[in-house]
Protein backbone atom coordinates (compact mmCIF):
# COMPACT_ATOMS: atom_id res chain seq x y z
CA UNK A 1 0.00 0.00 0.00
CA UNK A 2 1.50 3.40 -0.88
CA UNK A 3 1.75 5.69 1.93
CA UNK A 4 0.96 9.79 1.75
CA UNK A 5 2.81 12.25 3.40
CA UNK A 6 1.95 15.83 4.26
CA UNK A 7 3.96 19.39 3.62
CA UNK A 8 4.64 21.74 6.04
CA UNK A 9 1.24 23.07 5.78
CA UNK A 10 -0.56 20.20 6.13
CA UNK A 11 -1.39 19.26 2.49
CA UNK A 12 -2.05 15.84 1.50
CA UNK A 13 0.95 14.53 -0.91
CA UNK A 14 1.11 10.90 -2.79
CA UNK A 15 4.26 9.44 -1.95
CA UNK A 16 4.62 8.48 -5.39
CA UNK A 17 5.35 12.71 -5.89
CA UNK A 18 7.26 13.62 -2.59
CA UNK A 19 10.25 12.93 -4.36
CA UNK A 20 9.89 15.63 -6.93
CA UNK A 21 8.21 18.44 -4.46
CA UNK A 22 9.59 20.28 -1.36
CA UNK A 23 8.13 20.50 1.86
CA UNK A 24 5.26 23.08 1.13
CA UNK A 25 4.22 20.67 -1.92
CA UNK A 26 6.25 23.13 -4.78
CA UNK A 27 8.60 21.72 -7.08
CA UNK A 28 12.21 20.78 -5.97
CA UNK A 29 14.01 24.19 -5.42
CA UNK A 30 17.35 23.96 -6.87
CA UNK A 31 18.91 27.16 -5.74
CA UNK A 32 22.69 27.42 -4.42
CA UNK A 33 25.63 29.23 -3.23
CA UNK A 34 26.47 30.85 -6.90
CA UNK A 35 23.12 31.07 -8.41
CA UNK A 36 21.82 33.12 -5.68
CA UNK A 37 25.35 35.16 -5.23
CA UNK A 38 24.36 35.52 -9.34
CA UNK A 39 20.86 36.85 -8.98
CA UNK A 40 21.73 39.31 -5.93
CA UNK A 41 24.86 40.43 -8.00
CA UNK A 42 22.61 40.55 -11.19
CA UNK A 43 20.40 42.93 -8.49
CA UNK A 44 23.51 45.38 -7.03
CA UNK A 45 25.83 46.24 -9.43
CA UNK A 46 23.99 48.13 -12.02
CA UNK A 47 24.85 50.84 -14.44
CA UNK A 48 24.44 52.97 -11.39
CA UNK A 49 28.54 51.56 -10.40
CA UNK A 50 29.46 54.06 -13.36
CA UNK A 51 28.05 57.37 -11.53
CA UNK A 52 30.09 56.22 -8.16
CA UNK A 53 33.18 58.33 -9.44
CA UNK A 54 30.78 61.20 -9.16
CA UNK A 55 29.87 60.25 -6.14
CA UNK A 56 33.04 59.83 -4.26
CA UNK A 57 33.99 63.38 -6.14
CA UNK A 58 31.44 65.14 -4.14
CA UNK A 59 32.49 63.92 -0.52
CA UNK A 60 36.28 63.16 -1.43
CA UNK A 61 39.05 60.48 -0.94
CA UNK A 62 38.04 60.48 3.14
CA UNK A 63 34.24 60.26 3.15
CA UNK A 64 33.66 58.59 -0.52
CA UNK A 65 35.32 55.06 0.58
CA UNK A 66 34.35 55.12 3.96
CA UNK A 67 30.82 55.83 3.03
CA UNK A 68 31.09 53.03 0.47
CA UNK A 69 32.67 50.58 3.35
CA UNK A 70 29.98 51.94 6.07
CA UNK A 71 26.96 50.91 3.69
CA UNK A 72 28.61 47.64 2.46
CA UNK A 73 28.43 46.83 6.32
CA UNK A 74 24.91 47.90 6.67
CA UNK A 75 23.91 45.95 3.53
CA UNK A 76 25.76 42.87 4.69
CA UNK A 77 24.32 43.19 8.34
CA UNK A 78 20.81 43.73 7.69
CA UNK A 79 20.89 40.90 4.76
CA UNK A 80 21.83 38.20 7.91
CA UNK A 81 18.79 39.57 9.66
CA UNK A 82 16.44 39.22 7.14
CA UNK A 83 17.78 35.81 5.86
CA UNK A 84 16.94 34.61 9.07
CA UNK A 85 13.39 35.08 8.71
CA UNK A 86 12.46 32.87 5.70
CA UNK A 87 11.08 29.99 7.75
CA UNK A 88 8.76 30.76 10.45
CA UNK A 89 9.76 29.09 13.75
CA UNK A 90 12.67 26.43 13.08
CA UNK A 91 15.11 27.22 10.70
CA UNK A 92 15.15 23.71 9.01
CA UNK A 93 11.27 22.91 9.12
CA UNK A 94 9.34 25.81 9.64
CA UNK A 95 6.36 27.45 7.50
CA UNK A 96 8.00 29.43 4.44
CA UNK A 97 7.72 32.94 3.99
CA UNK A 98 7.67 32.81 -0.19
CA UNK A 99 8.29 36.70 -0.07
CA UNK A 100 9.01 39.79 1.61
CA UNK A 101 5.48 40.74 2.66
CA UNK A 102 4.74 37.23 3.58
CA UNK A 103 7.51 37.59 6.48
CA UNK A 104 6.71 40.87 7.83
CA UNK A 105 2.85 38.83 8.17
CA UNK A 106 4.47 35.89 9.61
CA UNK A 107 6.94 38.10 12.60
CA UNK A 108 5.28 41.78 12.68
CA UNK A 109 1.80 41.54 11.08
CA UNK A 110 -1.35 44.49 11.17
CA UNK A 111 -0.82 47.56 9.10
CA UNK A 112 3.03 46.99 8.52
CA UNK A 113 2.31 43.92 6.16
CA UNK A 114 0.47 46.58 3.97
CA UNK A 115 3.03 49.50 4.43
CA UNK A 116 5.92 47.14 3.57
CA UNK A 117 4.01 46.08 0.28
CA UNK A 118 3.16 49.95 -0.78
CA UNK A 119 7.08 50.56 -0.61
CA UNK A 120 8.26 47.03 -2.16
CA UNK A 121 6.32 47.25 -5.31
CA UNK A 122 6.50 51.04 -5.84
CA UNK A 123 10.41 50.53 -5.40
CA UNK A 124 10.62 47.56 -8.06
CA UNK A 125 7.93 49.57 -10.64
CA UNK A 126 10.19 52.28 -10.05
CA UNK A 127 13.45 50.19 -10.79
CA UNK A 128 12.12 48.54 -13.94
CA UNK A 129 11.50 51.86 -15.20
CA UNK A 130 15.18 53.52 -14.35
CA UNK A 131 16.57 50.21 -15.82
CA UNK A 132 14.59 50.48 -19.13
CA UNK A 133 16.01 54.43 -19.65
CA UNK A 134 19.26 53.31 -18.63
CA UNK A 135 19.65 50.66 -21.30
CA UNK A 136 18.18 53.47 -24.19
CA UNK A 137 20.88 55.43 -22.49
CA UNK A 138 23.86 52.76 -23.39
CA UNK A 139 22.23 52.22 -27.05
CA UNK A 140 22.48 55.68 -27.61
CA UNK A 141 25.79 56.23 -26.39
CA UNK A 142 26.86 53.16 -28.76
CA UNK A 143 25.42 54.91 -31.60
CA UNK A 144 26.85 58.37 -31.00
CA UNK A 145 30.14 56.82 -30.09
CA UNK A 146 30.34 55.51 -33.22
CA UNK A 147 28.82 58.66 -35.14
CA UNK A 148 31.58 60.62 -33.36
CA UNK A 149 34.30 58.30 -34.70
CA UNK A 150 33.06 58.46 -38.26
CA UNK A 151 32.67 62.07 -38.67
CA UNK A 152 35.98 63.13 -36.68
CA UNK A 153 34.17 64.40 -33.93
CA UNK A 154 33.23 67.30 -36.12
CA UNK A 155 29.88 67.30 -36.44
CA UNK A 156 26.81 66.72 -33.84
CA UNK A 157 25.13 63.32 -33.64
CA UNK A 158 21.45 64.02 -32.79
CA UNK A 159 20.28 60.59 -31.86
CA UNK A 160 16.69 58.87 -31.48
CA UNK A 161 15.92 56.94 -28.09
CA UNK A 162 12.56 56.02 -28.58
CA UNK A 163 13.19 53.27 -31.12
CA UNK A 164 15.79 51.84 -28.58
CA UNK A 165 12.95 52.19 -25.70
CA UNK A 166 10.34 50.51 -27.73
CA UNK A 167 12.87 47.55 -29.14
CA UNK A 168 14.03 46.89 -25.34
CA UNK A 169 10.06 46.72 -23.90
CA UNK A 170 9.58 44.23 -26.82
CA UNK A 171 12.47 42.20 -25.69
CA UNK A 172 11.43 41.99 -22.24
CA UNK A 173 7.68 40.99 -22.89
CA UNK A 174 9.34 38.27 -24.31
CA UNK A 175 11.69 37.56 -21.59
CA UNK A 176 8.50 38.28 -19.06
CA UNK A 177 6.86 34.78 -19.94
CA UNK A 178 9.39 32.98 -18.34
CA UNK A 179 7.02 31.79 -15.21
CA UNK A 180 9.28 32.26 -12.13
CA UNK A 181 12.54 33.62 -10.79
CA UNK A 182 13.39 29.82 -10.73
CA UNK A 183 14.03 29.50 -14.13
CA UNK A 184 16.00 32.75 -14.49
CA UNK A 185 19.49 31.53 -12.70
CA UNK A 186 20.56 31.54 -16.25
CA UNK A 187 19.86 34.95 -17.35
CA UNK A 188 21.12 36.18 -14.08
CA UNK A 189 24.27 33.99 -14.34
CA UNK A 190 24.96 36.02 -17.81
CA UNK A 191 23.91 39.54 -16.58
CA UNK A 192 26.22 39.12 -13.65
CA UNK A 193 29.44 38.14 -16.04
CA UNK A 194 28.11 41.40 -18.08
CA UNK A 195 28.42 43.66 -14.90
CA UNK A 196 31.47 42.37 -14.26
CA UNK A 197 32.51 42.92 -17.69
CA UNK A 198 31.45 46.59 -18.27
CA UNK A 199 32.87 47.54 -14.46
CA UNK A 200 36.22 46.28 -15.72
CA UNK A 201 36.80 48.02 -19.06
CA UNK A 202 35.39 51.08 -16.75
CA UNK A 203 38.58 50.42 -14.44
CA UNK A 204 40.82 49.91 -17.12
CA UNK A 205 40.10 52.89 -18.74
CA UNK A 206 40.48 54.62 -15.50
CA UNK A 207 43.68 53.09 -14.78
CA UNK A 208 45.07 54.52 -18.09
CA UNK A 209 43.98 57.83 -17.81
CA UNK A 210 45.80 58.34 -14.97
CA UNK A 211 48.57 57.18 -16.42
CA UNK A 212 48.30 59.42 -19.23
CA UNK A 213 47.56 62.36 -16.62
CA UNK A 214 50.56 60.99 -14.77
CA UNK A 215 48.97 62.14 -11.19
CA UNK A 216 46.36 61.06 -8.97
CA UNK A 217 43.42 63.73 -8.89
CA UNK A 218 40.95 64.66 -6.37
CA UNK A 219 40.93 66.02 -2.79
CA UNK A 220 40.25 65.20 0.86
CA UNK A 221 36.94 66.99 0.53
CA UNK A 222 35.60 66.70 -2.46
CA UNK A 223 34.48 69.13 -4.77
CA UNK A 224 35.13 72.53 -3.04
CA UNK A 225 33.10 75.60 -2.54
CA UNK A 226 34.27 77.95 -4.92
CA UNK A 227 33.52 75.01 -7.93
CA UNK A 228 29.91 75.13 -6.36
CA UNK A 229 27.67 77.12 -3.85
CA UNK A 230 27.75 76.01 -0.37
CA UNK A 231 23.49 75.35 -0.68
CA UNK A 232 24.73 72.92 -4.24
CA UNK A 233 27.61 71.34 -2.12
CA UNK A 234 24.97 70.09 0.49
CA UNK A 235 22.52 68.87 -2.16
CA UNK A 236 25.38 67.33 -3.98
CA UNK A 237 26.73 65.43 -0.37
CA UNK A 238 23.48 64.09 0.24
CA UNK A 239 22.79 62.59 -3.32
CA UNK A 240 26.03 61.14 -3.05
CA UNK A 241 25.28 59.40 0.08
CA UNK A 242 21.95 58.46 -1.66
CA UNK A 243 23.82 56.87 -4.76
CA UNK A 244 26.11 55.20 -2.59
CA UNK A 245 23.52 53.76 -0.19
CA UNK A 246 20.65 52.77 -2.61
CA UNK A 247 23.65 50.67 -4.68
CA UNK A 248 23.86 48.36 -1.97
CA UNK A 249 19.68 48.06 -1.54
CA UNK A 250 18.18 44.64 -2.93
CA UNK A 251 16.32 43.64 -0.06
CA UNK A 252 13.35 44.29 -2.23
CA UNK A 253 13.77 40.86 -3.52
CA UNK A 254 16.28 39.40 -1.03
CA UNK A 255 13.12 36.76 -0.15
CA UNK A 256 12.26 35.98 -3.17
CA UNK A 257 15.43 35.49 -4.39
CA UNK A 258 15.73 32.95 -0.89
CA UNK A 259 12.74 31.21 -1.94
CA UNK A 260 15.23 29.56 -4.61
CA UNK A 261 17.27 27.80 -2.37
CA UNK A 262 17.34 24.01 -2.32
CA UNK A 263 17.57 22.57 1.44
CA UNK A 264 19.61 21.40 3.12
CA UNK A 265 21.48 22.71 4.18
CA UNK A 266 18.58 24.90 5.21
CA UNK A 267 18.20 28.30 3.30
CA UNK A 268 19.28 30.51 6.07
CA UNK A 269 22.91 29.05 5.97
CA UNK A 270 22.78 29.15 2.38
CA UNK A 271 21.45 32.67 2.39
CA UNK A 272 24.19 33.94 4.41
CA UNK A 273 26.91 32.89 2.80
CA UNK A 274 25.65 34.54 -0.40
CA UNK A 275 25.19 37.51 1.00
CA UNK A 276 28.79 37.62 1.92
CA UNK A 277 30.12 36.55 -1.18
CA UNK A 278 27.74 38.64 -3.21
CA UNK A 279 28.84 42.09 -0.85
CA UNK A 280 32.19 41.43 -1.22
CA UNK A 281 32.34 41.15 -4.42
CA UNK A 282 30.22 43.97 -5.08
CA UNK A 283 32.13 46.37 -2.87
CA UNK A 284 35.59 45.24 -4.32
CA UNK A 285 34.28 46.58 -7.63
CA UNK A 286 32.36 49.20 -6.40
CA UNK A 287 35.44 50.85 -4.47
CA UNK A 288 37.99 50.34 -7.27
CA UNK A 289 35.90 51.96 -10.08
CA UNK A 290 34.76 54.56 -8.33
CA UNK A 291 38.26 55.54 -6.69
CA UNK A 292 39.97 55.01 -10.13
CA UNK A 293 37.57 57.39 -11.55
CA UNK A 294 37.42 59.73 -9.50
CA UNK A 295 41.51 59.86 -9.59
CA UNK A 296 41.14 59.66 -13.07
CA UNK A 297 38.96 62.86 -13.52
CA UNK A 298 39.07 64.56 -10.30
CA UNK A 299 36.24 67.08 -9.42
CA UNK A 300 35.18 66.82 -13.13
CA UNK A 301 34.34 63.03 -12.92
CA UNK A 302 30.98 62.70 -14.73
CA UNK A 303 27.46 61.32 -13.89
CA UNK A 304 28.67 57.69 -16.10
CA UNK A 305 32.02 57.05 -17.16
CA UNK A 306 31.30 55.31 -20.46
CA UNK A 307 28.30 57.46 -21.70
CA UNK A 308 28.16 60.67 -20.39
CA UNK A 309 31.62 62.79 -21.89
CA UNK A 310 33.71 60.41 -19.67
CA UNK A 311 36.16 58.53 -22.13
CA UNK A 312 35.78 58.91 -25.63
CA UNK A 313 38.48 56.03 -26.40
CA UNK A 314 38.61 53.60 -27.88
CA UNK A 315 34.93 54.03 -29.08
CA UNK A 316 35.08 49.73 -30.13
CA UNK A 317 35.85 49.29 -26.39
CA UNK A 318 33.30 51.90 -25.55
CA UNK A 319 30.80 50.32 -27.72
CA UNK A 320 31.20 46.82 -25.77
CA UNK A 321 30.89 48.32 -22.64
CA UNK A 322 27.82 49.38 -23.51
CA UNK A 323 26.54 46.44 -25.17
CA UNK A 324 27.53 44.45 -21.92
CA UNK A 325 25.33 46.94 -19.83
CA UNK A 326 22.44 46.52 -22.12
CA UNK A 327 22.72 43.04 -21.49
CA UNK A 328 23.20 43.37 -17.97
CA UNK A 329 20.04 45.60 -17.71
CA UNK A 330 17.92 43.16 -19.52
CA UNK A 331 18.35 40.14 -16.62
CA UNK A 332 18.42 43.02 -14.06
CA UNK A 333 14.74 44.19 -15.14
CA UNK A 334 13.83 40.72 -14.49
CA UNK A 335 15.00 40.16 -11.44
CA UNK A 336 13.10 43.37 -10.33
CA UNK A 337 9.75 42.11 -11.95
CA UNK A 338 9.48 38.95 -11.56
CA UNK A 339 8.40 39.55 -7.64
CA UNK A 340 5.06 41.80 -9.20
CA UNK A 341 4.53 39.31 -11.49
CA UNK A 342 4.44 36.12 -8.49
CA UNK A 343 2.32 38.55 -6.48
CA UNK A 344 -0.27 39.71 -9.14
CA UNK A 345 -0.53 36.21 -10.20
CA UNK A 346 -1.10 34.95 -7.13
CA UNK A 347 -3.93 37.24 -6.55
CA UNK A 348 -5.30 36.21 -9.49
CA UNK A 349 -5.52 32.95 -8.82
CA UNK A 350 -6.95 33.05 -5.35
CA UNK A 351 -9.46 35.35 -6.80
CA UNK A 352 -10.71 33.46 -9.93
CA UNK A 353 -10.18 29.81 -9.01
CA UNK A 354 -12.17 28.39 -11.17
CA UNK A 355 -11.08 30.87 -14.25
CA UNK A 356 -9.57 28.87 -16.85
CA UNK A 357 -7.74 31.77 -18.90
CA UNK A 358 -6.27 32.66 -15.42
CA UNK A 359 -5.32 29.43 -14.12
CA UNK A 360 -4.68 27.07 -16.88
CA UNK A 361 -1.10 25.93 -17.76
CA UNK A 362 -0.21 24.90 -21.28
CA UNK A 363 2.52 22.75 -21.74
CA UNK A 364 4.61 23.63 -24.66
CA UNK A 365 7.04 20.92 -26.30
CA UNK A 366 10.49 22.76 -26.58
CA UNK A 367 13.71 20.75 -27.49
CA UNK A 368 13.80 16.77 -27.00
CA UNK A 369 14.72 15.86 -23.24
CA UNK A 370 13.76 19.15 -22.21
CA UNK A 371 10.94 20.43 -19.51
CA UNK A 372 8.20 21.49 -21.77
CA UNK A 373 7.27 25.43 -21.61
CA UNK A 374 4.19 26.30 -19.43
CA UNK A 375 2.06 28.93 -21.23
CA UNK A 376 -0.40 30.86 -20.02
CA UNK A 377 -2.84 33.47 -21.22
CA UNK A 378 -3.36 35.88 -17.77
CA UNK A 379 0.49 35.72 -17.33
CA UNK A 380 1.13 36.87 -21.86
CA UNK A 381 -1.87 38.96 -21.21
CA UNK A 382 -0.80 41.16 -18.00
CA UNK A 383 3.46 40.74 -18.21
CA UNK A 384 2.74 42.43 -21.81
CA UNK A 385 0.59 45.35 -20.44
CA UNK A 386 2.84 45.69 -17.65
CA UNK A 387 6.17 46.33 -19.55
CA UNK A 388 4.39 48.35 -22.04
CA UNK A 389 3.35 50.28 -19.42
CA UNK A 390 6.64 50.53 -18.28
CA UNK A 391 7.92 51.49 -21.51
CA UNK A 392 5.23 54.13 -22.27
CA UNK A 393 6.48 55.73 -19.17
CA UNK A 394 9.75 55.85 -19.77
CA UNK A 395 9.24 57.60 -22.93
CA UNK A 396 7.02 59.94 -21.33
CA UNK A 397 9.61 61.31 -18.68
CA UNK A 398 13.00 60.29 -19.61
CA UNK A 399 14.61 62.43 -16.60
CA UNK A 400 12.54 59.14 -14.67
CA UNK A 401 15.58 58.36 -12.94
CA UNK A 402 15.76 60.80 -10.63
CA UNK A 403 12.40 59.79 -9.58
CA UNK A 404 13.46 56.15 -9.38
CA UNK A 405 15.99 57.86 -6.84
CA UNK A 406 13.63 59.43 -4.49
CA UNK A 407 11.88 55.74 -4.67
CA UNK A 408 15.22 54.46 -3.87
CA UNK A 409 15.49 57.04 -0.77
CA UNK A 410 12.41 55.96 -0.01
CA UNK A 411 12.77 52.30 0.39
CA UNK A 412 16.17 52.32 1.57
CA UNK A 413 15.40 52.61 5.35
CA UNK A 414 12.04 50.51 5.85
CA UNK A 415 13.26 47.84 3.59
CA UNK A 416 17.40 47.53 3.61
CA UNK A 417 17.01 48.65 7.66
CA UNK A 418 13.72 49.06 9.03
CA UNK A 419 11.74 46.19 8.58
CA UNK A 420 14.93 43.49 8.83
CA UNK A 421 15.63 45.13 12.23
CA UNK A 422 11.98 44.56 13.77
CA UNK A 423 11.66 41.10 12.79
CA UNK A 424 14.68 40.04 13.76
CA UNK A 425 13.52 41.57 17.32
CA UNK A 426 10.12 39.98 16.98
CA UNK A 427 11.79 36.96 16.17
CA UNK A 428 14.42 36.91 18.85
CA UNK A 429 12.43 38.01 21.48
CA UNK A 430 15.37 40.58 22.01
CA UNK A 431 13.92 43.24 25.78
CA UNK A 432 13.72 46.53 24.77
CA UNK A 433 16.32 49.07 26.47
CA UNK A 434 18.79 46.24 26.38
CA UNK A 435 22.38 47.15 24.58
CA UNK A 436 21.39 45.09 21.39
CA UNK A 437 18.34 46.41 21.15
CA UNK A 438 19.44 50.24 21.44
CA UNK A 439 22.26 49.38 19.24
CA UNK A 440 20.05 47.76 16.42
CA UNK A 441 17.87 51.35 17.06
CA UNK A 442 20.83 53.62 16.87
CA UNK A 443 21.32 52.01 13.54
CA UNK A 444 17.77 52.49 12.14
CA UNK A 445 17.42 55.88 13.37
CA UNK A 446 20.93 56.86 11.74
CA UNK A 447 19.52 54.93 8.48
CA UNK A 448 16.66 56.74 8.35
CA UNK A 449 18.64 60.48 8.89
CA UNK A 450 20.71 59.53 5.64
CA UNK A 451 17.60 58.41 3.83
CA UNK A 452 15.18 61.50 4.22
CA UNK A 453 18.79 63.86 3.46
CA UNK A 454 19.26 61.87 -0.07
CA UNK A 455 15.47 61.95 -0.57
CA UNK A 456 16.06 65.63 -0.36
CA UNK A 457 18.65 65.99 -2.74
CA UNK A 458 16.60 63.75 -5.51
CA UNK A 459 13.96 66.26 -5.03
CA UNK A 460 16.03 69.25 -5.85
CA UNK A 461 17.34 66.61 -9.08
CA UNK A 462 13.73 66.31 -9.62
CA UNK A 463 13.12 70.01 -9.54
CA UNK A 464 15.66 71.02 -11.64
CA UNK A 465 15.02 68.45 -14.71
CA UNK A 466 11.01 69.73 -14.33
CA UNK A 467 12.29 73.03 -15.69
CA UNK A 468 13.68 71.58 -19.13
CA UNK A 469 10.73 68.90 -19.66
CA UNK A 470 9.88 68.03 -22.66
CA UNK A 471 7.45 65.04 -23.06
CA UNK A 472 8.46 62.10 -24.91
CA UNK A 473 12.05 63.49 -25.04
CA UNK A 474 14.24 61.39 -27.45
CA UNK A 475 17.58 62.46 -26.28
CA UNK A 476 18.21 61.30 -23.33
Amino acid sequence: MVEDVKNVQGDVLPRSSSGLLDDDGRPKRTGTVWTTSAHIITAVIGSGVLSLAWAIAQLGWVAGPVAMLLFSFVSYYTSTLLASCYRSGDPVTGKRNYTYMDAIHSNLGGIKVKLCGIVQYVNLFGTSIGYTIASAISLIAIQRTTCHHNNGGKESCPVNGNAYTMGFGVLQIILSQIPDFDQLWWLSLVAAVMSFGYSTIGLGLGISKMVENKEIKGTLTGVTIGTVTPTEKMWRTFQALGNIAFAYAYSMIFVEIQDTLKSPPSEEITMKKAALVSVAVTTFFYTLCGCVGYAAFGESAPGNLLAAGGFTNPYWLLNIANLAILIHLVGAYQVYAQPIFAFVERKASKMYPESKFVTKEIEIPLFSGSKPFNFNFFRLVWRSVFVITITLISMLMPFFNDVVGLLGAIGFWPLTVYFPVEMYIAQKNVPSWRPRWVCLQVLSLVCLIVSLAAAAGSVVGIVSKIKTYKPFESDF
